[in-house]
C-alpha cells in the first residue's frame, strides 16, 4: 500500500466534506440532536402512575390508607370517582392507569383485625407499566398492613415481632436505579452506529454518480487505498460525535462515568472503524447514494435497536435470534460501554468484546476491499 495515495484520497475527502458545510453541520448536529432527543424521551422509569379513586368508605382509616399511594413516587391521584362507570370512562381515555376502589366497610374490617378486601384495576394495554404498578402497589398495600400490626401489637402492650429473615438488598453500580444511566451509554451506542454507516454509505456510490470514478481507476490508486482514504475524513468526524456524546452524557445527563476515558475512545475507534467500513461495503455494493443511504439505515438502525441488547435483553431472545445478535457489532459495543460507564471495569474484563470488534472491523475492511473492483462494468 501506498500511503501517500491513500493520504491523497483522504485529502480529497476531506475538502469535499469541508466545502459541503450543510453536510458537515448535519454530520455533527444530527447525533447531538437525536441523543437529547432520546435521552429525554426514552426511559423506562415507572413513576407517577396516574390513578383514581373510589373511597366507599369515606373514612380516616381509608383516607390514611389512600395517602399512602398519594405520598409514593410511583402514584399520582388524579381524581376520585363514586361509581364504576367514572372509572371505566378514566381508564378507557387513557387519564387514569389504575383505579382503587376501597370498600365500605374498610374501617370496621381494619379495627377488627379481619382482612380488608382492596380491589384495584389496572389498565393492561401496557403490560409492562400495569406489572410494575401491580407490584408497587403490593408494596404500599404491605407496608400498611406491617404499619397496622405493629399499632396493634404496641396497644396491646406486646413486643414487636421480629422477621426471621433480615433482607438487606443492596444495588451496584446504579444505586438510584435510574433507567438514564444505562440508556445514554446504549444511545451513544445506536446512534453511533447509524451515523457512522449513513456517512461513509455514499462515498464510493457518490463517485459513480458524478462520473468521477472513472478517473479513480485510471490512477495507480489501489482497492485498499481508496477505501482507506475515504475511511480517514469520516473517522475523524466520528471521534469527534463521540466526544460531543460524552461530554453530553457528562455534563448534561449526569451518567457516572467510572471507567478509564482512554478505554472508551479505544473501544468506540474500533467500532467507527468496523461501522464505516460497513458503511463503504453498502456503497460500493449499491452504486447509488439513494439506494446506499436507505440501505445503510436498514442494515443499521433495527438490527442495533433491537437486536444489540439496547432495549430488549437478549438472554430473553428466542436461541436462533440470540445466536443472530452476535453478528450485530452494536451488542459489543454497548456491553463496553456500560461496562466502562457503570462499573468502571478494565481490559481485563473486557478484553473479549473489544476483540470481537477488532475481528468485525477488520474483516468488514477485507469484504470491502475484495468486492471492490476498478472496473468500469
Amino acid at each position: 500500500m501506498n500511503h501517500r495515495r491513500a493520504w491523497a484520497i483522504a485529502r480529497k475527502e476531506f475538502l469535499h466534506v469541508l466545502r459541503d458545510r450543510r453536510s458537515l453541520a448535519m454530520a455533527i448536529a444530527m447525533p447531538m440532536i437525536l441523543l437529547l432527543l432520546y435521552g429525554y424521551a426514552l426511559t423506562l422509569d415507572v413513576d407517577n402512575v396516574p390513578m383514581i379513586v373510589w373511597d366507599q368508605s369515606q373514612t380516616s382509616a381509608s383516607r390514611d390508607f389512600i395517602s399512602r399511594f398519594g405520598g409514593s413516587r410511583y402514584f399520582s391521584i388524579k381524581g376520585y370517582g363514586w361509581n364504576y362507570r367514572e372509572l371505566d370512562r378514566e381508564i378507557d381515555s387513557g387519564d387514569a392507569l389504575v383505579a382503587l376502589v376501597v370498600p365500605r366497610d374498610f374501617a370496621g374490617q381494619v379495627r377488627a383485625g379481619r382482612p380488608a378486601a382492596i380491589q384495584m384495576i389496572v389498565d393492561g394495554s401496557d403490560s409492562n407499566t400495569a406489572t410494575l404498578a401491580v407490584g408497587y402497589a403490593d408494596a404500599v398495600t404491605q407496608a400498611y398492613s406491617q404499619a397496622l400490626s405493629l399499632q396493634e401489637i404496641r396497644r396491646l402492650g406486646g413486643s414487636a415481632l421480629r422477621s426471621p429473615v433480615d433482607f438487606r438488598p443492596r444495588v451496584w453500580f446504579n444505586p438510584e436505579l435510574e433507567s438514564r444511566n444505562y440508556i445514554i451509554p446504549g444511545l451513544i451506542a445506536v446512534i453511533m452506529m447509524v451515523i457512522a454507516a449513513l456517512l461513509t454509505s455514499q462515498t464510493v456510490a457518490r463517485e459513480w454518480e458524478r462520473g468521477t470514478m472513472e478517473q479513480l481507476i485510471s490512477t495507480p490508486v489501489t482497492a485498499r487505498e481508496l477505501i482507506l482514504g475515504k475511511l480517514l475524513p469520516y473517522f475523524s468526524i466520528g471521534l469527534l460525535d463521540v466526544l460531543l456524546a460524552v461530554l453530553l452524557g457528562e455534563f448534561l445527563f449526569r451518567v457516572p462515568l467510572r471507567g478509564s476515558v482512554l478505554l472508551l475512545f479505544v473501544s468506540a475507534s474500533m467500532f467507527l472503524v468496523g461501522t464505516m467500513a460497513l458503511g463503504i461495503l453498502i456503497s460500493v455494493v449499491a452504486k447509488n447514494q439513494l439506494v446506499a443511504n436507505q440501505l445503510a439505515m436498514v442494515v443499521t438502525f433495527v438490527p442495533s435497536f433491537l437486536l444489540s441488547g439496547f432495549v430488549f435483553p437478549i438472554a430473553n431472545m428466542p436461541p436462533v435470534i440470540q445466536w443472530i445478535t452476535r453478528l450485530v457489532p452494536a451488542r459489543y459495543f454497548i456491553t463496553l460501554l456500560k461496562g466502562i460507564y457503570l462499573k468502571g471495569v478494565g481490559v481485563h474484563v473486557l478484553a473479549g468484546e473489544g476483540l470481537l470488534l477488532v475481528l468485525y472491523a477488520a474483516s468488514t475492511i477485507v469484504l470491502a476491499v475484495g468486492i471492490f473492483r476498478k472496473k468500469l462494468v
